[in-house]
């Protein structure tokens, strides 16, 4: 079996893998959202989790941070372009994920 230097799939899921990156982008893909809204989008997530995936896919260029001058400061988060090329393949993974439901009852 032929290996890959680096592995691109490894890359992608360095990048998007784990429990909450892919449901935070795919909370993203439509609109920008506040931290409170995606917080309470996303069961089972805890302030600092959210806060950490956050600032890595903000590091990572897929996800953007800005932050309005009002009072009390507004921020939101969206997807950056390099995210929205994420899109096929959280579309994809939904699709799998609902069929995999049907399939199994779970």
């Amino acid at each position: 079996m032929k290996e890959c230097l680096p592995c691109t799939v490894d890359i992608t899921l360095k990048v998007i893998g784990g429990k909450w990156k892919p449901v935070i982008l795919w909370h993203l893909r439509d609109q920008a959202m506040r931290f409170n809204q995606l917080h309470r989008q996303i069961e089972g997530i805890t302030q600092k989790m959210l806060t950490q995936q956050l600032r890595e896919m903000e590091a990572d260029g897929l996800v953007s941070r800005t932050i309005y001058p009002e009072i009390p400061p507004r921020v939101e988060y969206a997807m950056t372009a390099h995210g929205n090329s994420l899109r096929p393949l959280l579309q994809a993974m939904s699709e799998w994920g609902s069929q995999h439901q049907k399939r199994t009852g779970s």
